[in-house]
């Protein structure tokens, strides 16, 4: 990517495009772009890790002090984003991903974002984080905080263990394959911080049109995606171009409010219907997108589709 998304949908009473520059938000308050990304993804940092070690469920952040939050931190931030990595079984792409995040460079109003980098573990079986632990892990830099659980119990459970350690202002979920690019955070907070929305969907449909398929997007997920869009737009009365996203971004004053539950692949339909329910506006910024296919590792299969059919219904009936 070379430059920020065009526009952004709003999900008001009535649907909306506007640029950033009619939001009132300029590319100088977004950030600077590292265009060097592509050659430093194929080295390795020297990455900083804090790995909490208990007995219990889960590492509790908070039992290792302040000096171990899992915080990139920057004097002069005015804001903290903390991203959530919930992972089962991602050996070939969590390096990566990590070093993509940890090589963003964001700023809002002349001051600096920093990253809060927090990687749930659900009881992987591939050795995936056994490189965020040991003498790297033990770094003073606490670039990423680990937590892991002592049994698989679903990306919806991971992400829910995440929420509940986060200490930043935004929140953002990141999957730890390489389908999402971490060059859209700028795109995907700026309208949080510029006040003009609390709930943003980073969309892989918005900018390819009504028929379009992202690109390496199996076609049967494509029609799950747009069945699922479509059911959410009409139970709850507004446009919806990608309810399945990864990329849900919130304020983080939002999300005690929802009171989620989900332990699955659940937590997009529950989390898009308890916001609307709340009528709360979701605001969609079109993301670049490449998918990967079940011979990649990609984990989701049609029975999830149905159950997130159901979630949908199920939270727009009650709460």
């Amino acid at each position: 990517m070379t430059t920020d998304p065009p526009g952004w949908r709003h999900q008001p009473s009535s649907v909306r495009d506007f640029t950033s520059r009619s939001a009132g938000v300029t590319p100088g308050h977004i950030r600077e772009r590292r265009d060097c990304l592509a050659s430093t993804c194929g080295t390795r940092h020297p990455l900083g890790f804090v790995v909490t070690t208990t007995n219990g469920e889960l590492d509790d952040p908070r039992s290792t002090g302040a000096a171990a939050s899992g915080t990139s931190h920057n004097r002069s931030a005015s804001h903290l984003l903390s991203v959530i990595v919930p992972v089962y079984n991602e050996r070939n792409t969590l390096p990566e991903l990590l070093e993509r995040v940890r090589a963003q460079s964001l700023s809002w109003n002349g001051l600096g974002v920093s990253l809060e980098i927090i990687v749930v573990d659900d009881c992987s079986n591939d050795g995936g984080v056994d490189f965020l632990i040991g003498e790297a892990g033990q770094s003073t830099l606490a670039d990423v905080h680990v937590l892991r659980h002592a049994r698989n119990r679903g990306k919806g459970a991971a992400i829910r263990t995440g929420l509940e350690r986060v200490t930043g202002d935004v929140v953002l979920i990141q999957d730890a394959d390489l389908e999402y690019n971490p060059d859209d955070y700028a795109a995907l907070i700026a309208p949080i911080l510029a006040g003009q929305a609390r709930v943003v969907y980073g969309s892989r449909f918005l900018a390819l049109g009504p028929l379009g398929r992202p690109t390496g997007m199996h076609p049967t997920n494509w029609v799950a995606n747009k069945i699922l869009s479509w059911t959410a737009s009409i139970l709850f009365l507004r446009s919806i171009t990608d309810e399945a996203t990864c990329y849900k971004v919130f304020a983080t004053s939002v999300l005690p409010t929802l009171n989620l539950r989900c332990e699955r692949f659940e937590f997009c339909p529950e989390v898009t219907s308890k916001v609307l329910r709340r009528g709360i506006q979701v605001l969609e910024v079109p993301i670049s997108y490449h998918g990967r296919g079940g011979n990649e590792g990609k984990k989701i299969r049609w029975p999830d589709a149905f159950h997130a059919w159901f979630t949908l219904v199920r939270y727009w009936l009650r709460d």
